[in-house]
């Protein structure tokens, strides 16, 4: 589990393992043993702007179920920040450390994360632990929420300073080797849509709407192309959801009142999804070594929209947390303009968690799909087979899953 650690304000960016630095070590030199998760906690000490800041850094190299060496590094938005936002100097939209988020009990108090509880890096990290630079409202584009938050580039220098950190510790060859092991996931792009592009009126004159995911989709292809370069081989992705259908978007829509979705939405979160995946399969063959697990989050969230009690669920289209139609209006928590909001019995019945967020069931459905979900939902490989390695896998797995590799959407 990610637990958030506040960061010291400092001329100098640097990372001290205080706790179980030499048990790191250890656990390196006998790195094919099996042992327990421990929890290896790292603080960095950051100074960006005269920001207190906080990067959440659980660096574990141990795996809970198979005892593997492989770390994770997390990459982006609302949909992964386990806290960070709290110490930036930041918006209330920006940040979640106060009640009713975190409602279901799970943590004694609020964390920041942007649900009633966990989210799905959560559930993944009950299998493998690793390092979450990720930051609610960043983009893609540097542009996106500029100065209110973490952005890309910058998440992805702090992962250099750990780099730059752990070599010095481990050695180069160790190192290298780690790093080329490690697990990128990224989850980012939503921000640059809703208010980069459908909320900024000027990004709309500049560019169409195919140009402007070109804008996007070539940037993240750049950040790929850097992590690679800094020894990334396995990448996970989390594709868009139907933006559309987000409470907030829903509200919005010209035909709100007959609970259609905002299509402009959908449809550039599609046109992401499809240019992302047509780039995945070329870097594929491109970048020596480059694997990748990729999402079909937009149909796997639409089903649960439209068919909430397939999956356990009473409402696929309103807010738990908000006010006004579908509960769009994002008031939940009551810290916004707007401070009235309205808050459901049961967060579990809810597909919504908030005006934009879903609920931890949501995250927690996800993240298993992410794990070993069909090819339906994931491909062309699953975290499992890049944490793993497909031939760590049983032989009842391959056999339970023979399509494995025939990944469709």
């Amino acid at each position: 589990m990610f637990k958030p650690i506040r960061f010291q304000n400092h001329t100098s960016l640097l990372v001290e393992i205080i706790a179980g630095q030499n048990q790191i070590l250890r656990y390196l030199s006998t790195s094919n043993q099996k042992h327990n998760c421990d929890r290896v906690m790292a603080r960095l000490i950051s100074h960006m702007d005269y920001f207190i800041i906080c990067v959440t850094l659980a660096l574990s190299i141990a795996c809970r179920v198979c005892g593997t060496a492989t770390p994770f590094f997390i990459f982006g938005d609302s949909t992964v920040d386990p806290g960070n936002n709290n110490y930036i100097n930041t918006i209330p939209a920006y940040q979640a450390n106060y009640k009713p988020y975190g409602h279901n009990g799970f943590f004694e108090e609020p964390t920041g994360r942007f649900s009633d509880g966990r989210v799905i890096v959560d559930f993944i990290a009950e299998f493998i632990n690793g390092v979450n630079f990720a930051s609610g409202g960043s983009g893609i584009l540097p542009e996106t929420n500029q100065g209110q938050v973490i952005d890309f580039q910058t998440q992805i220098k702090h992962f250099e300073e750990v780099q730059k950190s752990l070599t010095k510790k481990l050695g180069e060859a160790r190192a290298n080797e780690l790093f080329s092991e490690a697990v990128y996931f990224i989850s980012i792009g939503s921000n640059d849509y809703m208010g980069g592009y459908l909320g900024n009126p000027k990004m709309q004159e500049y560019y169409a709407p195919e140009e402007y995911v070109g804008l996007v989709i070539g940037n993240l292809t750049q950040a790929i192309q850097v992590l690679y370069e800094k020894g990334g081989r396995k990448f996970g992705f989390l594709s868009l959801s139907p933006l559309g259908c987000l409470p907030a978007l829903r509200a919005l829509s010209p035909q709100a009142n007959e609970g259609v979705c905002f299509e402009k939405a959908c449809a550039l979160a599609q046109a992401h999804n499809s240019a992302l995946k047509v780039i995945l399969t070329s870097l594929e063959h491109i970048l020596i070594g480059f694997k990748y697990c990729n999402s079909n989050f937009y149909d796997w969230l639409q089903d649960r929209i439209n068919n909430p009690s397939k999956y356990g669920f009473k409402d696929g289209v309103n807010a738990c947390c908000g006010t006004g139609p579908y509960g769009g209006i994002f008031t939940c928590g009551g810290t916004k303009k707007v401070t009235d909001y309205q808050l459901c019995d049961n967060a579990d019945d809810f597909v919504w968690w908030d005006s934009f967020h879903p609920t931890e069931k949501i995250h927690e459905q996800l993240g298993q799909a992410l794990w070993n979900g069909p090819p339906s939902s994931v491909g062309p490989y699953t975290l499992q087979h890049l944490f793993l390695g497909k031939e760590e896998l049983t032989i009842a797995d391959e056999v339970d899953d023979p399509d494995r590799q025939n990944f469709h959407y």
